[in-house]
């Protein structure tokens, strides 16, 4: 199914090809702000609180839907009330859903404070069945964060074979992240994935490239985006300066900056990925803003309403 937003172009789609493909892990976040975290006995009401689909490759193809290009999604689907939560979540949005069954649905509960979050996961990841077969005919790009790691590999390679563009959201190091790498076109991963590898954002950026990595990046918060573009030079996108009173939760804000890019590749593949992070950063700075994934999937409009903002007294190296 496609569905589109007011105010993008038709993207030529007969209800039955895919146009991308995102692969990960589900969750239900259960997002709450609150100034004091009870212990023993206590009882203590949040300030505020929202309910929302979770998981990286999977708030990215939310976001990639609300653009304007509705992807396919394979995801982790439990026979539960959460699981149905989670389809009705994706009809929503048009979200045509490969389910691959797991046990119990997986629970995520995020305490934003201070433009930081702290996440208690409860994570069902033992698949019962063997992932689903697709036809990728039409599909134009995949987006996989490392879960469901022997479905990613099996379409990352299919998809690079193929001249599709593989995207990777390197959040957290797997069991298959550097065999993986070898069929990814885009890699942008987490300063925690350089933690995890004792390596520095520079020598992260080395490494991508000696995997073969077209496009690669490590996105550093505040500190915004190190990258490299198909020519191997190096670039700095800093962060747009937001004041921090209004930064209310960061969770997701990766996940919608990768969802961004990959609808942006798909809307106009001839602009530069200096164009598609510039669109998908500006998305960012508008989720972090609102409580929940849901709440902060931009439209176009909102993207363009953060680029308006930032280009009063615009500085060069924000906007061209």
């Amino acid at each position: 199914m496609y569905v589109r937003q007011a105010g993008t172009t038709p993207k030529a789609h007969d209800g039955k090809r895919m146009q991308a493909l995102f692969i990960g892990q589900t969750y239900i976040d259960v997002t709450f702000i609150t100034d004091h975290m009870p212990t023993g006995d206590e009882k203590h009401v949040a300030s505020a609180y929202a309910v929302s689909f979770g998981g990286n490759a999977v708030t990215a193809a939310f976001c990639c839907a609300k653009l304007g290009v509705v992807p396919d999604l394979i995801a982790t689907v439990a026979n539960d009330w959460l699981g149905r939560m989670f389809q009705d979540m994706s009809a929503k949005y048009g979200i045509s859903i490969h389910p691959r069954k797991v046990n119990s649905s997986s629970l995520s509960f995020i305490m934003p404070k201070d433009g930081k979050r702290a996440i208690v996961r409860c994570r069902d990841d033992e698949h019962i069945h063997p992932f689903p077969i697709l036809n990728l005919k039409g599909c134009r790009a995949l987006h996989v964060d490392g879960h469901q790691p022997d479905a990613a590999i099996h379409y990352a390679r299919l998809c690079r074979e193929d001249g599709i563009l593989t995207s990777l959201d390197g959040g957290g190091l797997r069991t298959n992240t550097h065999e993986l790498l070898e069929f990814i076109d885009v890699a942008i991963v987490a300063e925690r994935l350089c933690e995890q590898m004792d390596k520095t954002p520079e020598a992260m950026l080395d490494y991508l490239k000696s995997r073969g990595c077209r496009v690669g990046g490590v996105t550093m918060g505040e500190q915004g985006l190190l990258w490299y573009d198909e020519t191997g030079a190096v670039r700095k996108l800093p962060a747009l300066p937001i004041a921090g009173e209004r930064v209310i939760d960061t969770n997701g804000a990766g996940d919608v900056f990768h969802g961004a890019y990959v609808f942006s590749y798909l809307n106009n593949p001839s602009k530069g990925w200096h164009d598609h992070f510039e669109f998908a950063r500006a998305a960012s700075t508008y989720k972090i803003q609102r409580l929940g994934n849901e709440a902060g999937l931009p439209t176009l409009a909102d993207i363009d309403a953060v680029k308006q903002e930032f280009q009063i007294g615009r500085k060069k190296e924000f906007w061209d």
